[in-house]
């Protein structure tokens, strides 16, 4: 690439501002795009009926009239309130800083092994790294699953990190909600995201996701089983489940896929043309006279009626062409409580070859927390996670969601159980699906070095090639297992101010476009253009707004 001088120092999407500018300038042209991004979401919210026009109206007015960036953010933080659920908490709005955030890659912890899908772990602030994913993947996510931190007690996989010290439940609330804004915008128009949570924030939590996703995109609220012991929790009551929150980004497209059907008990044994087939129900609930009529048997000349109650499936037109067709079949002789004919329903007729997932799946035991504890002692030797959610848990809910090529995103993926999910839903139908998984590396007793480097990306890299970072063998899981094989790109998150001018260091030396799926740019106009274009959200950061602020 040519080199580059004297970079722009300061930008925001399509405006690039040359360094000789004073910096008033830009002070005034930061603020003018920041109210513009209020502004836009004060009239979401009025479209979102969250916001009433009249006082947006004036919200509006006051923001354009504001002296300061914070001025302005505190003006449209009045218009934050949310109506529709009268849910209210400690919002973090996103504030503008002078730090751009960026994928740097982890030679030391990345691997290629095969020709097999590469997949991503991405080490950092879910919230920075999710504004990074939005430059490459908006629209292509099909699947989130998370199991966000929702107290130190609680059952999650997030339980032993009690997130930043200090999760209450407006802190959880606060944190998740500009999370569950970007996640949104990475979803597919038939995307669907699933959340694990406990009984005493599911409330709380549906109630976050009506206002993100909205009501009717919520498709339901399962149960899973999550161990299976006597005793009570001090009240009398054995709880033993916790829940699982489903929402689509378009409830119109989007549909579940059970398990493939059994077609055991069709044949042919009439050699009929239109092939397999077995025995089934002529009639229905409702009809009416055109549907209600004697069907007589050649044979036999006994006259059969609809059941009780019942109509039958097909009107007098429909009977004569099914009979010519083979679909009715009279029988020769038969007993005299036994309908006189046969009613063929075809395999290859079959509208769905999949059954209908039953909402309470996950109430086998095979999903309780006590089977991803034995899966993680095989693999690290140890207990690295109080609670851990279930592999196969997490694996049937993306193969019931979504295709064999799908795009599966968590971004709060404690032990990776969520990759270990699509790895090994790849190796049982042959699927290429791939995985993003993001992780913030803090720092507990247990994991010294941080979750991400201790637990998440060791265990992705286990049970992808068989061996540890450092080139050992040494855990259970290996005797009942093959390694499934594939890659893993590692990225943290590396920050660069846009007023760094120093040759080498600016932000057009230092944001790599090929880990956001680019090709080299052939000019630095071409690069420019590029980082100025996509890289001003994530100089965004959150700001904890409270209600006396």
């Amino acid at each position: 690439m040519d080199e580059i001088e004297r970079p722009a120092p300061f930008f925001y999407s399509d405006v690039e501002i040359d360094s000789e500018m004073q910096l008033s300038v830009k002070i005034m042209d930061n603020i003018k795009k920041v109210k513009a991004d209020l502004i836009a979401e004060i009239e979401k919210r009025v479209s979102d009926r969250i916001l009433e026009q009249t006082n947006a109206d004036l919200l509006i007015k006051l923001i354009n009239n504001a002296d300061s960036l914070d001025e302005a953010i505190n003006i449209a933080a009045l218009g934050t309130t949310y109506k529709r659920t009268g849910l209210h908490f400690d919002k973090r709005l996103e504030k503008m800083s002078n730090t751009i955030k960026y994928f740097k890659k982890n030679e030391t912890l990345s691997f290629h092994t095969d020709d097999k899908p590469t997949h991503k772990l991405i080490i950092g602030d879910n919230y920075e790294a999710l504004q990074n994913l939005l430059i490459q993947y908006r629209g292509k996510v099909n699947v989130i699953y998370i199991d966000p931190p929702y107290g130190k007690d609680s059952m999650g996989e997030f339980a032993a990190t009690n997130y930043n010290n200090a999760i209450t439940r407006d802190n959880l609330l606060s944190m998740l909600y500009p999370r569950l804004q970007l996640a949104k915008q990475l979803l597919s128009d038939d995307g669907v995201i699933f959340c694990s949570i406990d009984d005493r924030n599911q409330a709380y939590i549906k109630c976050l996701f009506d206002e993100v996703f909205g009501e009717k995109d919520h498709i339901s609220t399962l149960v899973r089983k999550t161990k299976s012991m006597t005793g009570d929790d001090g009240n009398g009551l054995n709880i033993q489940h916790e829940y699982l929150l489903i929402y689509t980004k378009n409830k119109g497209i989007f549909e579940f896929h059970g398990e493939e059907k059994s077609f055991e008990g069709y044949s042919n044994p009439d050699n009929d043309p239109n092939g397999d087939w077995c025995s089934g129900d002529p009639s229905a609930r409702s009809g009416s006279d055109s549907t209600y009529f004697p069907i007589e048997n050649p044979y036999t000349k006994k006259k059969d009626y609809p059941p009780k109650g019942r109509y039958w499936a097909f009107s007098k037109d429909s009977l004569d062409k099914y009979i010519k067709e083979g679909k009715i079949k009279f029988k020769k002789d038969y007993p005299s409580n036994q309908r006189g004919f046969i009613f063929k329903r075809y395999k290859n007729k079959m509208e769905k070859t999949y059954d209908a997932v039953n909402s309470l799946f996950a109430i086998d035991n095979q999903y309780m927390n006590q089977n991803a504890t034995i899966e993680s002692i095989s693999i690290f030797n140890e207990i690295v996670f109080d609670y851990p959610k279930p592999m196969e848990f997490v694996s049937k809910l993306i193969k019931y969601s979504s295709s064999s090529d799908s795009l599966i995103l968590d971004f709060f993926a404690g032990s990776g159980t969520t990759g270990h999910a699509v790895l090994d839903l790849n190796k049982q139908d042959g699927g290429n699906r791939t995985f993003i998984l993001c992780q913030l590396n803090e720092k507990t007793e247990t994991t010294p070095n941080g979750i991400a480097y201790d637990v998440t990306s060791k265990r992705i890299k286990r049970i992808m090639t068989g061996e540890c970072y450092d080139g050992t063998k040494d855990f259970k899981w290996l005797e009942k297992n093959e390694p499934y094989g594939g890659n893993l790109d590692v990225y943290e998150i590396g920050s660069v101010s846009n007023f760094e001018w120093t040759e080498g260091k600016t932000p057009f030396d230092v944001i790599d476009e090929t880990l956001y799926g680019k090709e080299k740019f052939a000019t630095v106009r071409e690069k420019i253009e590029w980082v100025c274009g996509n890289f001003d959200k994530t100089q965004k950061y959150e700001n904890i707004l409270n209600e006396e602020e």
